[in-house]
Formats: C-alpha cells, sequence, structure tokens
C-alpha cells in the first residue's frame, strides 16, 4: 500500500468511525443521523390542532426519558438528539413530517402519532424509507405493519377485560355508548362477543358523530333500557358533554356503573372532576399505580414539568417507547430499523405500568390491565388488574 492509498484508507476509516458505521456496530451507510457521540430520534405530534391536548402531553414524557437516558450514558454510548415535528391534527402534514423526519433529518427512529388516521398516513413513508415507527397510543387493532411497533394496547386487551370485570361485579345487563368511527364500533364487537362469552346480555347499542353535545335522546334510550352498566367509546370532547348530562339525569358515576376505555387522568380534566367522580375507566396504566418504578416516574415528571401536571396511559406509553427502542437497540448492537426491529421480538422492559414485553410475532405490547375508579381529586382507585400478562390479539374473529 502506497503512502497515499494508506493516508486516504485511515481517512476514509477515521469517516466511519465518526459516523458510527464500523465493523460490530450494525451501521448501514445510509445511517446519517448516527453519528460517534450522537443519534437522532424523531417525535412526530400535534403541538396544535384538536389532538393536541394529548399529544402534546405525549412529547413532555417522551422528552423526559430522552433526559434519563442521555444522563445515564445515552444509547451504544451516545446522546440522543431528539427532532420535533407538528402534525398539526392532520393527516396530510402528519404524512409530510413523516418524510422530513425521515428524509431531511435522517431519524434512526420516530414516537409518534395517535389516532389511527395519522398513524396510517404516515405509514406509506415508513415503508419507502425503511424507517421504524414507535405508536404509543391504545387502538382498534386490525393492524400489523412491518414498520411499526405498537407500545398500547389493542383493543381486545381493554375491552375483553373490562366485560368480565363488570359483568362478574357490577350486573350483566349491559348499554354500549360510542362515537361513530372505527375505535368504538370495532371494540363494541369485541364487546358483543365477550359479553356473550361471560353470561351477560346487550340492552342496546347508541353511535354519537364525533364531536357531538347533545345526547339527550341517547340517555332517553338508556334510561328505558334499564342496564346495569353502560360501556362508553365516547371520545374526546364530546365526553365533556356525555358526563355531564349523564349526571344531571340520574345516572352519574354514584347510581350506575359507567366504564370507558377512552378516558384517563387527562380527559378527567376536561370533563371535570365532579362530573367523572366514580365511573370507571379501564387502561394498563394510572398514575395511582403504587409501585416503586411508578413513583420514580411520576415524580420525575411533575419535578420536570410541574406539580400539579398529571399523568395519562398514551404519555406513559410514550415515555416507554422511547426505553423500547433503546433496549432493542442496545440487544441488536444496531441501530439499523431492521436490525431494531428483529431486536424487539420478546423484548421486555420492566415500565411504570409493571413488565411489559414485545409479542415474538405481531408486534404488540404482552401487559396487564386494569380498571379504575375516578375520585373527587380525578385520579383512580384501581380496583382491579389482571392476574397475568393479557396478550394482544391485533386480529379478533369478529
Amino acid at each position: 500500500m502506497t503512502q497515499f492509498t494508506r493516508r486516504r484508507f485511515i481517512q476514509a476509516s477515521g469517516s466511519l468511525v465518526a459516523a458510527g458505521m464500523m465493523p460490530g456496530l450494525g451501521m448501514a451507510q445510509d445511517m446519517k443521523g448516527v453519528t460517534s457521540d450522537s443519534v437522532r430520534l424523531g417525535l412526530l405530534h400535534s403541538l396544535t390542532g384538536t389532538f393536541a391536548i394529548s399529544e402534546a402531553a405525549q412529547v413532555d414524557a417522551e422528552q423526559l426519558a430522552i433526559e434519563q437516558i442521555n444522563a445515564a450514558g445515552g444509547v451504544l454510548g451516545r446522546k440522543i438528539i431528539p427532532y420535533v415535528e407538528d402534525g398539526a391534527s392532520d393527516a396530510p402534514t402528519f404524512a409530510e413530517k413523516a418524510r422530513v423526519l425521515l428524509r431531511r433529518h435522517n431519524v434512526a427512529a420516530v414516537v409518534g402519532c395517535y389516532s389511527s388516521a395519522l398513524r396510517k398516513a404516515v405509514l406509506p413513508a415508513f415503508r419507502q424509507a425503511k424507517g421504524l415507527l414507535y405508536y404509543p397510543t391504545y387502538y382498534e387493532g386490525l393492524e400489523q405493519d412491518p414498520r411499526c411497533m405498537y407500545t398500547a394496547q389493542d383493543a381486545t386487551q381493554s375491552v375483553v377485560a373490562a366485560m368480565d370485570w363488570m359483568i362478574r361485579e357490577k350486573g350483566k345487563k349491559i348499554f354500549l355508548v360510542g362515537s361513530d368511527y372505527i375505535y368504538p364500533v370495532t371494540c363494541n364487537k369485541i364487546a358483543k362477543q365477550a359479553i356473550a362469552k361471560f353470561g351477560g346480555e346487550v340492552v342496546g347499542e347508541e353511535y354519537a358523530p364525533l364531536g357531538h353535545t347533545e345526547f339527550s335522546s341517547i340517555i332517553n334510550k338508556i334510561k328505558a333500557a334499564k342496564p346495569d352498566c353502560i360501556y362508553s367509546t365516547v371520545v374526546g370532547g364530546s365526553n365533556v358533554a356525555f358526563y355531564k348530562q349523564l349526571r344531571a339525569a340520574g345516572l352519574g358515576g354514584d347510581q350506575i356503573t359507567l366504564l370507558s376505555t377512552l378516558v384517563t387522568e387527562n380527559e378527567i380534566d376536561g370533563i371535570g372532576k365532579e362530573n367523572a367522580e366514580g365511573t370507571y375507566s379501564c387502561m394498563g396504566y394510572f398514575q395511582s399505580l403504587d409501585t416503586p418504578a411508578n413513583h420514580r416516574f411520576v415524580k420525575a415528571f411533575k419535578d420536570k414539568y410541574g406539580q400539579n401536571r398529571v399523568v395519562g396511559y398514551p404519555m406513559e406509553c410514550a415515555y416507554n417507547s422511547v426505553y423500547l427502542w433503546k433496549e432493542a437497540v442496545e440487544k441488536g448492537n444496531s441501530f439499523v430499523p431492521d436490525d431494531v426491529i428483529a431486536a424487539s421480538s420478546g423484548l421486555g422492559f420492566e415500565a411504570p405500568s409493571g413488565f411489559v414485553r414485545f409479542d415474538d410475532k405481531n408486534h404488540h405490547i404482552w401487559m396487564r390491565v386494569r380498571v379504575g375508579r375516578a375520585k373527587a381529586d380525578g385520579q383512580f382507585d384501581i380496583v382491579y388488574q389482571t392476574p397475568d400478562l393479557v396478550p394482544p390479539n391485533p386480529f379478533p374473529e369478529i
């Protein structure tokens, strides 16, 4: 080797080390967002628009996880640099911002999206770029994309546990109420099968348009059906009107069992604590969970963002997503998305909600499911927890 060739080889090798692409690190030539001391992670959420009330809080949780990981030495010795993009609660904007993160910023992975419409809008960009999305929000299931890791409960995990608990503890006659879109419709299909399985009876099923605020007609039907329990998949701002009007009609939490799989501590702030008190919610996580890991998580969150902030399930899933990505990168010794996906199979993590792990086939999470009863302070008393991790079932026979 001539002196000139040797010098060029040494310079090229130094460039590979700086880019983090030397053998043994499992890197690829197009991982431009990874250097010898940093790695870029995309956070794609709505900071403005309809979903901002939920998604901005998820960004806060993700930023906390990044801060903690960096303080502990980073990922494979690299500091995480967050790149935050605002999808503005708009599907085309989400799709464009996904391309910005993947193509312009060259992020190693992205945590983001809230509704299924937003997730579905960005997935073509991830397939094209061979990128990796962590989706941290509970959803209806019916999907298994090879470029997506689903870090919150699918519909079967919450709905089946909720119906089992209600029929055992509160009564067999169930009235179903939902907003008119895919998540409630899918949840109620699952609920009807579970109700039949557990010996219950559906005494009514009603849907209201998204954003609906006048529930008197549905409430009259509930009264006429005389159910033991109401299962609600009413979503978003409609819950403010629905819960308030139920209480005014004598169907508050102290008078009938009302359970939702869509109301967390964050939504109660909007509904009003007095309107939600005594009602139930079925989630994988509640802020009131009494474990050392959760105490540390809640304390760290409040220390960073303020003592009056509350932590809900989608926020915990967002926080977990960053850690699950870190764990998979370190297990696979690589930032390459395909390597991270492969390393995620069966991967577990001790989350604030307890131990969770990815299924070894379908990219969804095994987790415990809990039922909580809302208190006057907006927190939940946990009244039931599944004894074991509940497996995901994103494609139920419904």
